[in-house]
């Protein structure tokens, strides 16, 4: 058996469930994803594929109809499923966040209402933070809610780059509410917003314009959201309390980063294969060019930081499950399998040189697709701010 991307200590149950979605992703998703990618088109069996498998549900609490199983068993198959098509791991990825955060701060209605449907993929969820001028300064998000006069709000802003944007049916919502806090952080609020699938008007004062045309991430939906006074209730703030909303979305955003970089290292890890099986296929000068030390040594990089970047995405994936904070490890985790994943896909594209460029070979997908490891879930300089104010904060001179 291969080596690479091994992890110790799983269970029977886990490591079950990882030889299921691995064969799921052998026969089911990696045969047609070159194509489905080419044509911008939606994984529609694969999705329903995935929720026969009860991927949608996988870390919903039993009392929920879920599987209740664990954050890292939850990255391992993000892993897998990134190593066949990423775009697919994206599908899953918003829907989790938001039942994660349904989980963690929900009130028990909103738990009840939610997450069974969410186990079965009925409801399918959506994560709204970023704005077209925002960056990753949340602070500065303009979307806001007014309260009106019968105790409810009223929605009206532009939100930016969802996944998931067409065919959810649940969105968080992060918007900005007067609670007179002395805080802009304490100032802003997280809704949940009920919608039909589909672009347009999808919901009362909900408008969903179309899919934004990326030059990876493909087949999966990603749009602009724009309210114009869309009127909500109260019971449908995350919690049930107002002024919560950046805490609680900065908690989905951790679990989010062990999520992208489980990604990662799921691009990582196929990029390090077909460039593997090429080497020893493709024959230069009378034998094949993995037999050349230039290659060969570009091999053995390759796997090294393959086995890198997964190891410290299962170390941060261990660390949540424990319930500790983890934004330092999450943030490395995220970086370096970011910053690896893009240097063994380029890799592995030289290793196929011209035919590389060529759409024919799976290569030339996941050399656009690894392009948004770097930037999805903040980049690597957002990762490297929180990390060095932690370890400046950490390794304080002593006067």
């Amino acid at each position: 058996m291969p080596r690479l991307c091994q992890t110790e200590g799983l269970s029977e149950d886990q490591q079950e469930i990882l030889k299921a979605v691995r064969q799921f992703v052998d026969e089911k998703i990696i045969p047609v994803a070159q194509e489905l990618e080419h044509k911008d088109e939606y994984p529609t069996e694969i999705v329903e594929g995935l929720k026969e498998l009860g991927i949608f549900g996988l870390m919903i609490p039993e009392e929920y109809d879920g599987l209740g199983e664990s954050l890292l068993t939850y990255a391992l198959c993000v892993e897998e499923i990134a190593r066949g098509w990423m775009s697919v791991s994206g599908v899953i990825n918003t829907h989790f966040i938001v039942a994660y955060m349904l989980m963690k701060h929900g009130t028990e209605e909103q738990k009840k209402k939610y997450l069974p449907r969410m186990a079965t993929g009925e409801v399918r969820g959506a994560f709204s933070m970023s704005e077209p001028g925002l960056g990753s300064d949340v602070s500065a998000v303009a979307t806001k809610a007014t309260k009106t006069d019968d105790g409810g709000y009223s929605i009206t802003g532009q939100k930016m780059w969802l996944t998931n944007g067409g065919s959810s049916t649940l969105v968080a919502v992060l918007v900005k509410t007067d609670e007179g806090a002395d805080s802009v952080y304490k100032n802003m609020t997280t809704f949940l917003v009920e919608k039909e699938a589909g672009f347009g008007e999808t919901a009362q004062g909900v408008t969903v314009p179309g899919k934004i045309d990326k030059m990876g991430y493909k087949g999966i939906d990603t749009t602009e959201m724009i309210f114009e006074g869309h009127v909500i209730g109260a019971d449908q703030i995350l919690g049930g309390e107002p002024g919560k909303g950046f805490f609680q979305m900065m908690d989905g955003v951790e679990v989010g980063r062990v999520n992208v970089a489980a990604r990662a290292c799921g691009l990582a890890w196929r990029g390090f294969e077909l460039g593997i099986d090429y080497a020893q296929q493709r024959e230069t000068f009378g034998k094949p060019i993995a037999q050349h030390q230039a290659v060969l040594f570009r091999l053995a990089e390759m796997a090294t930081k393959v086995e890198t970047a997964h190891t410290m995405m299962v170390r941060a994936a261990r660390l949540k499950d424990t319930g500790q904070r983890m934004d330092v490890e999450a943030g490395m985790a995220k970086m370096v399998a970011s910053e690896y994943a893009n240097e063994v896909v380029e890799d592995s594209f030289r290793i196929h040189g011209g035919y590389g460029y060529s759409k024919e070979y799976e290569i030339e997908r996941i050399m656009r697709e690894v392009k948004f490891m770097l930037i999805g879930e903040g980049t690597s300089d957002i990762q490297k701010m929180i990390i060095g104010k932690s370890m400046l904060k950490d390794y304080k001179l002593k006067a």
